[in-house]
């Protein structure tokens, strides 16, 4: 297992969270929508530009912007 972004997550690929490097409103956005530690994600698929991206956590779907998935440091399970 190896520790990266969110956004370079391959689709299909499972990963679960490890940190969030983000501060103020949108890190604590991103907790309440159960962006956690060890919350398991899936990247359901990518923009056609990389731009933004689908995740499925908690039984949801999500979409957040490359920029914020650079903050969220995964470890991606092989």
């Amino acid at each position: 297992m190896k520790n990266v972004s969110l956004d370079q997550v391959k689709p299909g690929q499972e990963c679960r969270v490890k940190d969030v490097y983000l501060s103020g409103e949108i890190k604590y956005r991103l907790l309440d929508m159960g962006i956690i530690p060890n919350t398991k994600i899936k990247l359901v698929k990518k923009a056609p530009l990389g731009d933004p991206i689908q995740i499925l956590l908690r039984g949801y779907n999500l979409t957040i912007r490359k920029e914020i998935a650079k903050m969220i440091e995964v470890e991606v399970e092989e």
